[in-house]
């Protein structure tokens, strides 16, 4: 039987298996022992089945090693699919006042949250750390040379902060959202965390996402997600990080440099 694997390697419960699919097809979530019945065409147990609609979401029930396989299974024709792991502890983001959560969430033991008198600022960058010397770091530079406050993780954290309120907190004072979109992107889990958050002040009319795509294609997007390849984007494959960095500040309104500097 002709099928593709997944190798999820080591999850966590409450992780969350997204598969998008082109068409109807039988969508399995297997763990090590029951992956290795149904290689060797024995009884095997999953989680799942037919699937006739996508996005489909399967939870991991517990922790292991775990396999998503994906064949036809009788079905005629072929699928092309796509798959990534959604955080399972992670607090639920679709809703239109954020600012309400991130006080919801926050303890009074925990890290306290940004100062009432904090900056606002233009633009939260969401990226992979992969991309960071790609990408992120030459552009956030440049956008900095142009006037533009940028909420950047390597200057806004620092050690003993609590990630998730600290995150929480960019988004909310932030004007605008940048999405580095890249494979690694959509392969990591708080990246993830933070567009959820972006897209939810989006649909409250609040900010507006800037999708910015490095080493990615518009087809590999819309693999990925459809409504962001929707959008229009700037790609690293066509403009320069000084391009990018100037469109983007003429779209947040910053002042730019000083003539005679640049």
């Amino acid at each position: 039987m002709n099928y593709s694997v997944y190798d999820l390697k080591s999850r966590k419960a409450g992780e969350v298996v997204e598969v998008q699919l082109s068409a109807a097809a039988n969508v399995l979530l297997l763990d090590s022992s029951s992956y290795s019945s149904f290689r060797n065409g024995r009884q095997h147990r999953y989680y799942g089945g037919l699937a006739k609609r996508t996005p489909v979401r399967l939870g991991i029930p517990r922790n292991g090693h775990w396999y998503l396989v994906i064949h036809m299974g009788g079905l005629r024709g072929s699928v092309r699919h796509s798959m990534r792991i959604l955080p399972g502890a992670l607090p639920e983001l679709r809703q239109p006042n954020l600012r309400t959560i991130i006080e919801d969430v926050a303890a009074p033991e925990a890290a306290p949250p940004l100062p009432a008198e904090a900056e606002e600022f233009d633009l939260f960058i969401s990226h992979a750390t992969e991309d960071k010397a790609g990408i992120v770091r030459s552009l956030v530079a440049a956008l900095e040379e142009r006037g533009v406050e940028v909420w950047y993780d390597e200057t806004q954290l620092r050690i003993g902060d609590s990630l998730r309120q600290r995150i929480d907190a960019g988004l909310a004072r932030s004007r605008f959202g940048l999405v580095v979109l890249s494979h690694a992107f959509f392969a990591k889990n708080w990246p993830q965390y933070e567009l959820d958050g972006l897209v939810s002040l989006e649909m409250a009319g609040r900010q507006r996402i800037l999708p910015v795509w490095h080493e990615i294609t518009k087809d590999e997007v819309l693999g990925y997600s459809p409504s962001l390849a929707d959008k229009v984007a700037l790609s690293t494959a066509m403009y320069t990080v000084e391009e990018i960095a100037g469109e983007i500040a003429d779209v947040t309104g910053a002042s730019g440099v000083d003539a005679e500097a640049a």
